[in-house]
């Protein structure tokens, strides 16, 4: 049975509710707070609780593991609006130590998750994916267009879930939609051991970071809001397929590392050190699909978004 549920303060249609699993983490905190901001009411599905500023009377907040049956049909009522899917493990290391447990939580858990919008009459799920699907293409551009040949446990899952996705959609007709994002950075971010928390933390101690190889290697990195505003565009067109979010625009290590100078005004000396073994050298992405099919556009330009990172650090420090 689920652990804990926190119900809403009133009761409200569900026709309306929005499940977001996840909710509690950095990109479920704020897809949760555009969907209040519209006054949607939402099921937070999560192992953890979700901050005091977003206890509302239109949230209900779910604690549990997803695996268990339980926790899935206390949080998809029947008729809701849809089920926006994040939970998930996406640690690449962790999938190729624990492949099973990477797949029981993230394909059986979107397939069960899609069984029950089906026969629960839920018309709407848009599953957080990754370009991972798509493997090493050099520095190539990767595109939606590209095929799908993963080279991990957790790439190969993601894209078990797309290909679900679509075989749903398919033969029931409902508006499924995967989201690959890349490198996602912001506010509320400070608990994540991603490279920019690494580099904004490095940045509020006067200490430096580790580099691997010479730092070349070419990443996408897109600011949450970016994010959010992607997410919603498919929401609201209830899309069927699979888009890219990202800024479209990637550099490098060392220019990321420019750009965080630029952003804190702190030095954040540098370190090279080996390489490690199948690092991806590029991650270049194509995002004109989302543009021409969602209307989506990324804004948020890259030094003035760390500075919204760097003003949330340096908050958490007070």
């Amino acid at each position: 049975m689920p652990s804990s549920v926190i119900p809403p303060a009133t009761d409200t249609a569900q026709a309306d509710r929005v499940v977001v699993t996840g909710g509690s983490g950095f990109v479920g905190r704020a897809v949760v707070r555009a969907f209040l901001g519209r006054g949607t009411p939402v099921t937070i599905v999560d192992l953890q609780a979700p901050p005091a500023e977003l206890r509302s009377d239109l949230v209900t907040y779910l604690e549990g593991d997803l695996r268990d049956a339980d926790v899935r049909e206390a949080a998809v009522p029947p008729g809701a609006a849809g089920i926006i899917h994040l939970a998930a493990i996406t640690s690449v290391l962790r999938s190729v130590d624990q492949p099973a447990e990477t797949y029981a939580n993230n394909v059986a858990v979107t397939h069960e998750l899609l069984e029950l919008a089906r026969v629960r009459a839920v018309g709407q799920f848009i599953l957080a994916s990754t370009n991972a699907v798509t493997g090493d293409i050099g520095h190539g551009t990767i595109s939606e267009a590209l095929p799908v040949r993963p080279l991990t446990p957790y790439g190969a899952t993601k894209a078990a879930c797309e290909m679900l996705l679509s075989g749903y959609a398919g033969a029931y007709g409902m508006a499924t939609c995967a989201l690959r994002f890349t490198n996602i950075y912001g506010p509320g971010m400070a608990q994540k051991d991603s490279f920019i928390p690494r580099l904004m933390r490095a940045a509020l101690a006067n200490s430096g970071v580790e580099v691997y190889g010479d730092g070349a290697q070419r990443r996408d990195f897109v600011h949450i809001d970016d994010v959010v505003q992607g997410m919603l565009a498919a929401w609201d067109k209830q899309y069927t397929g699979t888009a890219i979010i990202g800024s479209g625009h990637s550099i490098s290590v060392l220019e990321l590392i420019d750009a965080v100078r630029a952003a804190t005004g702190e030095d954040v000396p540098v370190t090279h050190v080996s390489a490690k073994n199948g690092e991806m050298p590029a991650v270049i992405v194509d995002v004109a699909k989302a543009q021409r099919e969602l209307g989506y556009t990324p804004n948020v330009e890259l030094t003035e978004g760390l500075r919204t990172v760097w003003a949330d650090f340096r908050r958490g420090m007070r």
